[in-house]
């Protein structure tokens, strides 16, 4: 069984689409288990006990919403620290991802993370996927964008994520996506996805386990070119690798990660 984590805030129209991205992981009425886990912050109840889960239209909700697509769901409410009970949570329930929900500000065209979306993104070592305030998600193949960078391990890491969903790895298409970075000018060395070893690992450990690969290296600004290709491909998911640097002990986000989840009109998971 493929476990999901979905912490949902007080926001209902979030928390749907949550509800909507899990509804359409690969098989999920059948592989899928979903725990759906509101938090109220000590601002709101003075203990964990008095939170109550049918009281929150949000997590009704999502949790309405997952059982009628035939998603196996928990209930769950708690009270304290958000971000610190979310990932509780995740190692109560052994998640093999996590589904938060972005934040929209007025006055800006982009998606902003909220705090307690970065804490979790920043303090756990499963797959987080952000899906913000809309998702456009198609009928059938489930179709996923891989962007590497040069980084080996990270490219396993996305590799297994995309492997590992639920459901036949035949019903997965994954167009892992390598950018030479600006190199989109006249006379600039040819792209050649053979000669980027971490883009031939991933495609390889995806097609070895099943799942239909597309090929794809192209120059420029890496940002700009991932979302294109995910708009271009209308894509469920765009699967991204996060970053570790040394001499601290979280996982700090790279400016192509940052970059495309703040701007992204599709989710983004980020495994790590």
């Amino acid at each position: 069984m493929y476990r999901v984590l979905v912490p949902v805030d007080s926001n209902t129209n979030r928390a749907r689409h949550q509800a909507q991205y899990v509804a359409r992981l690969p098989d999920a009425d059948s592989a899928v288990a979903a725990t759906v886990l509101h938090v109220a912050p000590p601002d709101r109840f003075t203990a964990g006990d008095e939170v109550s889960f049918s009281t929150i239209d949000s997590a009704a909700t999502a949790a309405e919403e997952l059982e009628r697509a035939g998603v196996e769901v928990t209930r769950r409410a708690d009270g304290g620290s958000v971000s610190r009970a979310i990932v509780d949570a995740v190692t109560d329930v052994d998640a093999d991802e996590v589904v938060m929900g972005g934040r929209k500000r007025s006055g800006v065209t982009t998606v902003l993370l909220g705090s307690t979306v970065q804490d979790v993104l920043l303090s756990t070592e499963r797959p987080v996927t952000v899906t913000g305030d809309g998702v456009s998600l198609g009928e059938g193949t489930r179709k996923v964008l891989v962007p590497v960078d040069g980084h080996e391990e990270r490219a396993r890491q996305q590799a297994r994520y995309v492997a590992g969903l639920p459901g036949d790895p035949s019903a997965v298409e994954a167009t892992v996506f390598y950018v030479f970075r600006h190199q989109d000018y006249t006379g600039a060395p040819s792209h050649e996805f053979a000669d980027v070893d971490s883009a031939v690992i991933a495609a390889e450990m995806l097609e070895d386990a099943g799942v239909t690969v597309e090929r794809v290296a192209e120059g420029g600004e890496v940002a700009r070119r991932i979302l294109r290709a995910a708009e271009d491909r209308t894509v469920d998911g765009i699967v991204m690798g996060g970053r570790k640097r040394s001499g601290v002990q979280k996982v700090l986000l790279g400016s192509t990660v940052r970059d495309v989840l703040l701007s992204a009109e599709r989710p983004v998971t980020l495994t790590g």
